[in-house]
């Protein structure tokens, strides 16, 4: 696995397809790893002729991990948040998107295609705007702005995410509980099969498991609050595709994003929840691809 020195951290990465296509960053969600990509989607992105590079963000997968900034006490820093506090993160979303760019400068890749999911589409949005020239267009995935206000997750969908795995567990076990996780967070109207839900959390669990990163993830994701004004600043073309029945990030967080983004195009997939199951990959490229090529109308439509 090739690494870059990016940012001051090592980032893991990989690169897909023909060097001379369409250049395109994916940016994965919290404490998910390059791998965790569906494999399908990205080779649909290659037989559309992108190059298509993904990348482990810091705290996560192959790329360096912050242990020395120790475990943040999560209920606490969820307290903070609601009522206003100040929150001291072991980094920022803003850190995290100039690792991105660290990487493309690390290639020599002038400028790209920005897709992100969940957490990586916030940080995409950041990335974005704060490197507008290294930024072809955007597409945030199931992702929101931060504003306070919008709706947050279920609290099936919270607990779900923040239930610790058992002490002691066996690789079984810890596959048994985050096919649970999944299983409250991923699409009602088309489950993952479950072997194939089983082998994919057993593949990133073999490569990397870092609990510790997870939590310093979810306060960079607190702290940086709400991007509106950040959005406002963003120029590229930009596609935000959202699921009407998103437990874990509600579809009107999707819908703010939009509005938040000049001539942004919004799609909202009825039955998909807070993944990419294998039956929407096809639907996925089919929005994805005439944003990379420059062809998509700016208006927004349900999908």
């Amino acid at each position: 696995m090739p690494t870059a020195l990016a940012n001051g951290v090592t980032i893991a990465y990989e690169t897909s397809g023909d060097p001379a296509g369409a250049p395109v960053l994916l940016i994965m969600g919290l404490g998910m790893q390059l791998i965790s990509w569906p494999q399908a989607f990205v080779d649909g992105l290659v037989q559309r002729g992108c190059h298509v590079i993904r990348y482990d963000n810091r705290d996560s997968g192959l790329s360096t991990k912050f242990d020395g900034a120790g475990v943040p006490n999560l209920p606490l820093s969820y307290l903070k948040n609601i009522v206003g506090w100040p929150l001291r993160p072991a980094y920022t979303l803003e850190d995290m998107a100039d690792d991105a760019h660290g990487l493309l400068e690390h290639l020599q890749i002038p400028e790209a295609h920005v897709i992100g999911v969940s957490m990586g589409g916030m940080i995409a949005q950041v990335f974005a705007a704060r490197h507008a020239r290294r930024t072809r267009s955007l597409t945030s995935i199931m992702s929101s702005s931060g504003r306070r206000g919008l709706p947050g997750p279920t609290r099936a969908a919270r607990n779900s995410l923040l239930r610790p795995a058992p002490s002691g567990a066996t690789r079984e076990q810890l596959i048994g509980h985050m096919v649970e996780t999944f299983r409250v967070i991923g699409s009602p109207d088309f489950p993952m099969p479950e072997h194939e839900l089983r082998a994919n959390i057993g593949r990133t669990l073999d490569r990397s498991l870092c609990p510790a990163g997870v939590a310093r993830q979810l306060v960079a994701i607190a702290a940086n609050g709400d991007r509106s004004r950040l959005l406002k600043q963003i120029r590229k073309p930009t596609l935000v595709i959202h699921g009407a029945n998103d437990p874990l990030v509600p579809v009107a967080c999707g819908i703010d994003t939009a509005s938040q983004i000049e001539g942004a195009a919004l799609h909202i997939i009825e039955g998909m929840g807070h993944d990419m199951p294998p039956q929407l990959i096809g639907r996925l490229l089919a929005l994805i691809d005439p944003h990379v090529q420059g062809k998509m109308a700016r208006h927004s439509q349900a999908a």
